[in-house]
């Protein structure tokens, strides 16, 4: 048991420092000498816990992207009755400008996702997967949001995940380029415009 611990922690120190140095450097600009001197390991220790770079990446996926998005992003919006304030709040808090929350809250997913597209099948699978739960779950909520009344019952549930999919990660692009806080306020408020536009008549607009 302490030895699976200790295994289990191990991966997990390598794969954040792995996740750091990927979302600054970008996967095609890392080398393995780069890996092996932040990891402070031989390629012998590297080769024991992974078959190769993509084989770490595809291990930071699965130990650690994974878990950070479905944090922000998925585990909130079973939270509350009314599925509308809940998923602004979780856009909102996933836009907060900053280094810790980029690597706290998978603010680096829609970087990965751009940089594996057309170049990578297998790695680009896996972070369009996790796209895919978040896009299940935004689907889900909004349906029983009709059913409970706080949706109109015109909304297309499946088009409006995809709405706020599509803008969130285009938003997140623009803020490389712009100040992140003016772009941030503008896009709320917008998000406010489309989200009031879901809701029954009679609900007061979020």
């Amino acid at each position: 048991m302490d030895n699976n611990l200790k295994k289990r922690e191990t991966m997990l120190r390598l794969c954040a420092t792995g996740l750091e140095i990927f979302h600054e450097k970008g996967y095609y600009n890392t080398s393995l000498d780069d890996i092996l001197k932040e990891l402070s390991l031989s390629k012998g220790a590297f080769y024991h816990h992974f078959k190769s770079k993509e084989d770490y990446f595809i291990s930071i996926v699965q130990n650690l992207v994974v878990q950070k998005v479905y944090a922000l992003l998925v585990e909130p919006l079973n939270t509350h009755e009314d599925p509308i304030p809940v998923i602004m709040d979780s856009l909102e808090r996933a836009l907060e400008p900053g280094k810790q929350n980029e690597m706290v809250y998978g603010f680096m997913l829609n970087d990965f996702i751009s940089e594996f597209n057309k170049r990578n099948a297998e790695i680009s699978s896996y972070l369009r997967d996790i796209i895919k739960v978040w896009e299940v779950n935004l689907v889900s909520v909004l349906k029983k949001g009709k059913v409970d009344g706080y949706i109109a019952r015109h909304v297309d549930c499946e088009g409006a995940a995809a709405y706020i999919i599509a803008s969130y990660l285009g938003i997140r692009t623009l803020f490389a380029e712009q100040n992140n806080r003016q772009l941030k306020y503008q896009y709320m408020q917008q998000l406010k415009t489309y989200f009031g536009a879901l809701r029954m008549q009679h609900e007061t607009v979020y």
